[in-house]
């Protein structure tokens, strides 16, 4: 008896083991990705001699990109990335004021004021005092400053460098506090929270009448290397990838491109947004295009960075949607599997990743808040 139980035992392991090698063969495409076409990192020098402080910093949140995001990108891309190039990492913690887990809102005001505010709150603090963020502080330093995202300009992530707003989803009003933010180049959706209002007013007009030139696409704007400058790419949010073709790359190029010429330096953030909503989806082919997307777009930072040698490019999240887990892959196939735990954020701690001057501060584990402090450090605010 004892022998025949241990080989039905045996029969069923064998038979589970089976059965989820078979029903790898046959992925389903919500839970698993393979990558037709991988690209192709940049070429950087092996060393760079950067200067002692930065100039610039270009930061970059691939939102709801926890490390399973990340390395989800890297076994799809056979094991190569832009990410790669980066070695000083450390991991921050995303709690908000009142919750363990934050939303984007809460979790972008940490990253941009150095404050944790309630969920849902854009940079207003717990007794209601408004916040100035880093992308203010250095206007207030004479840097020039700029805004990318494949949503909408006016989401929370994006919304929270730029406006004071008690919640998230006052687009309207979000988008209103870009006209007297000085800031000098944004590129992102959002179009109809200028333009069709309740208020009726036309904020496009507005900001041709404050000295901006508005377009409607990168290709308009081609020509055109200086700001005050926006560019507004879709009605609400853009495609997901790869219907937006390389939108996200492109605009960080162009924003690099423009801001690169005030003698003071510049402060940039770009946000790859999707990765989050793809998280939400429990998609796994939505997280792999988004965040390898966004890696495309690291790329052009570094690669900037490498050659300018004053520019400190720091990538992070700001959370981690989905409780990715990785439960299979091939990196010589750029082929993975996925499971999820909920379709909503967690509280796993996100990666940071820094290269250029001051990347060593950027090691070991610290709250969101942190963040800005070693921004305002490394510029010497």
């Amino acid at each position: 008896m004892k022998f025949l139980s241990l080989t039905l035992l045996l029969i069923l392991s064998l038979t589970i083991k089976a059965y989820g090698q078979e029903d790898y063969k046959n992925p389903d495409p919500n839970f698993s990705f393979e990558n037709p076409s991988p690209h192709k990192p940049v070429a950087l020098p092996e060393s760079v001699k950067f200067k002692k402080r930065p100039k610039n910093i270009i930061l970059l949140i691939g939102d709801g990109m926890g490390v399973a995001q990340v390395y989800s990108a890297l076994t799809a891309n056979k094991g190569q990335l832009n990410l790669n190039y980066m070695k000083h990492i450390g991991f921050m913690q995303t709690q908000s004021a009142d919750d363990y887990i934050t939303d984007s809102a809460a979790a972008g005001t940490a990253i941009a004021t150095g404050v944790r505010v309630n969920n849902g709150v854009i940079a207003i603090d717990q007794d209601g005092k408004v916040l100035k963020s880093i992308l203010y502080i250095s206007e207030d330093n004479n840097k020039a400053t700029g805004l990318v995202s494949t949503s909408a300009i006016t989401h929370a992530t994006p919304a929270s460098f730029v406006a004071n707003q008690p919640d998230r989803g006052m687009y309207e009003d979000i988008a209103g506090d870009f006209l007297d933010s000085g800031i000098d180049l944004f590129i992102g959706g959002g179009k109809e929270h200028f333009t069709s209002r309740e208020d009726g007013r036309n904020l496009l007009e507005e900001l041709s009448q404050n000295n901006y030139r508005v377009f409607s696409s990168l290709e308009e704007a081609a020509s055109v290397k200086t700001g005050p400058m926006a560019i507004l790419t879709a009605a609400i949010h853009n495609e997901v990838y790869p219907e937006r073709g390389n939108l996200l790359p492109d605009a960080t190029q162009k924003a690099i491109e423009v801001l690169q010429s005030n003698k003071e330096g510049f402060f940039l953030m770009v946000e790859g947004s999707q990765i989050d909503w793809g998280g939400h989806a429990n998609n796994t082919t939505y997280i792999v295009h988004e965040t390898l997307d966004f890696d495309r777009a690291v790329g052009k930072a570094l690669t900037f960075a490498a050659n300018n040698k004053k520019t400190l490019v720091i990538v992070t999240a700001d959370h981690e949607t989905g409780g990715m887990s990785i439960d299979n892959g091939d990196i010589s196939k750029g082929t993975l599997s996925a499971k999820y735990t909920t379709d909503d954020h967690t509280g796993i701690m996100v990666p940071v990743f820094a290269y250029g001057p001051g990347a060593e501060a950027f090691i070991g584990i610290y709250k969101n808040t942190d963040l800005f402090v070693k921004m305002v450090e490394a510029f010497g605010f």
